[in-house]
């Protein structure tokens, strides 16, 4: 049977990363008559290079990743490199503050809506309960980060969870092949939707063969694009008809490009026993790996008017010698090694260890040799872990006897529109403009001042920053280098005068076109996007009809 002539679907999803996978699957869980095609970019032939990745271009290398170490063509997309860090995001996130100019587009009833799905979409990334404050597990309800500790205004009781299922792609290949309702196109590119009639209703979708460039027509009732931030922007601004029945093309598509800001400034010191930080991982009852973090209460973060940040406890940096840890030098240079390193860790999380930096080499081996065997057992126990197990350790944290750890800040951007993302003349070439404002990154130092102040309040620690106060701004502004968690581009919100798609992700100007897509987060947060973003695809298949 030719589908192209003679099937037209209930819903075509363009896109199988993890939002594209979960919005297929809840929707045919949801209704099992209904006849479901996902298309998708990428296939087993394309290896190094794609014709897509190779035709961004980005303004500013030294805070952006390119192309190749931000996102992943094929079947279950970036979820390929993703380390499956699930983070919820906050009350906070949610209410318009100063600092984020007017761009919260979204509303606090939008996050207690979305809150309701958060269950099945842990249920997908097999992260355990959707809990994510310590303090609902009986479990950890009364266990602190450090001795001395006392929550106020910062808090240590908000942690991440980790995914099992890090790369969707071969999580639910299976499932989707065992699903007949469900049809898999790999090796196509989605060029250019139908002209909405004046109902907004898009009757079909042109499709290229990447290999052959023959363009055949999908014809469907529903369709979801749930492409990366990058392809979605791109594939809407080059399909501005969608938007003809509207006044004019919505003025927030393709702007306010945002992620996250991150690096470390400081270390922390505290004063009780070493042995009762938590500086690593703890496992729930279900043996999910979970990891507390710094944050601040909402009213704090609302009076003080500072971006949502979370702080972790980190290992110094891996590349200076001086940490005079055996096993931290073993794994650096395992890291810098051509071979084995492009094994170890995709080349964005690689960069942010190494920091590109191959330096000290004769330093890090005596460390490596005083610290015999522990240089040697310490990394071959990480490596079983890590690699050999069902469910892996996320990351590495090795403990202080010093009581001594670096932070690692993980800090909300301002919704800024010079952060933008826009075609070329030729109307193919993506080109992203992304910088750091000066306002993110004083932010980022407020908050650890703030951090300082509460820790040597209750009597528990302090900061020991890593360089002078006046040398702070450009440092951070030098350090965060980001293109991993994108998101803003296409916009929640309530009118197509403010945003791209509306609170149920639908498009604006169109009937049966949605977005799902960290592109239509509004605010960045702290958060790490991938698990909210599966919350909202949950939400979309429940509310397609």
């Amino acid at each position: 049977m030719d589908i192209f002539n003679t099937k037209k679907f209930d819903l075509c999803v363009i896109g199988t990363g993890s939002s594209g996978l979960i919005t297929a699957l809840e929707y045919s869980k949801l209704h099992p008559e209904k006849q479901i095609i996902l298309i998708e970019f990428g296939n087993k032939s394309i290896k190094n290079t794609n014709a897509l990745d190779d035709s961004i271009k980005i303004s500013n290398l030294k805070n952006h990743h390119p192309p190749y170490e931000c996102t992943n063509k094929g079947f279950g997309g970036t979820s390929a490199t993703w380390g499956g860090r699930c983070v919820n995001f906050d009350e906070v996130d949610f209410i318009e503050r100063p600092i984020v100019n007017n761009g919260c587009t979204w509303d606090v009833p939008f996050y207690k809506d979305v809150e309701k799905y958060l269950l099945p979409a842990a249920e997908y990334f097999e992260c355990g309960e959707a809990k994510f404050n310590l303090n609902d597990l009986a479990k950890f309800k009364d266990d602190r980060i450090a001795e001395g500790f006392v929550e106020g205004d910062v808090t240590d009781s908000i942690v991440e969870r980790w995914s099992m299922p890090t790369r969707f792609g071969d999580r639910y290949h299976d499932d989707i092949q065992r699903n007949k309702n469900i049809i898999l196109l790999e090796g196509f590119e989605a060029i250019n939707f139908s002209v909405p009639n004046d109902s907004g209703i898009v009757k079909d979708l042109k499709i290229k063969h990447v290999e052959t460039g023959d363009i055949k027509t999908v014809s469907s009732s529903l369709f979801v694009i749930a492409t990366g931030t990058q392809e979605v922007t791109r594939l809407l601004l080059k399909n501005l008809q969608l938007f003809n029945n509207l006044a004019k093309v919505p003025d927030a598509l393709g702007k306010y490009y945002q992620g996250h800001i991150s690096g470390k400034i400081a270390s922390v010191k505290f004063y009780g026993n070493p042995q009762k930080t938590e500086f690593g991982f703890i496992k729930d009852e279900d043996g999910v790996y979970l990891r507390r973090r710094f944050q601040y209460s909402k009213d704090f973060l609302v009076d003080n008017n500072l971006l949502n940040t979370a702080i972790w406890l980190d290992n110094p940096l891996y590349h200076n010698p001086k940490h005079k840890s055996g096993a931290m030098s073993f794994m650096y240079m395992a890291m810098i090694t051509p071979f084995l390193g492009k094994r170890l860790a995709p080349p964005a999380i690689a960069q942010s260890i190494t920091k590109g930096k191959v330096e000290g080499l004769k330093y890090h081996l005596l460390n490596i040799i005083k610290d015999l065997p522990k240089s040697l057992i310490t990394p071959a126990t990480i490596f079983y872990k890590r690699y050999l197990l069902k469910r892996k350790l996320p990351g590495i944290f090795l403990y202080s006897p010093q009581n001594k750890y670096a932070l690692h800040f993980h800090a909300e951007q301002i919704p800024d529109a010079s952060n933008r993302m826009y075609l070329a003349d030729d109307n193919e070439t993506l080109i992203i403009d992304y910088n750091i404002l000066d306002a993110d990154a004083l932010s980022v130092i407020k908050v650890h001042e703030k951090l300082d102040d509460y820790l040597r309040g209750i009597n528990c620690g302090e900061l020991e920053y890593w360089y002078k106060k006046n040398e702070l701004l450009d440092a951070i502004k030098s350090m965060s280098r980001d293109g991993i968690h994108q998101s803003g581009t296409t916009r929640i919100a309530d009118t197509p005068e403010k945003g791209v798609v509306d609170r149920n992700l639908q498009l604006f100007g169109t009937a049966n076109v949605y977005v799902c897509s960290c592109s239509v987060l509004p605010t960045s947060g702290q958060a790490n996007p991938t698990f909210f973003t599966g919350a909202l695809a949950v939400k979309l298949a429940h509310h397609l009809k």
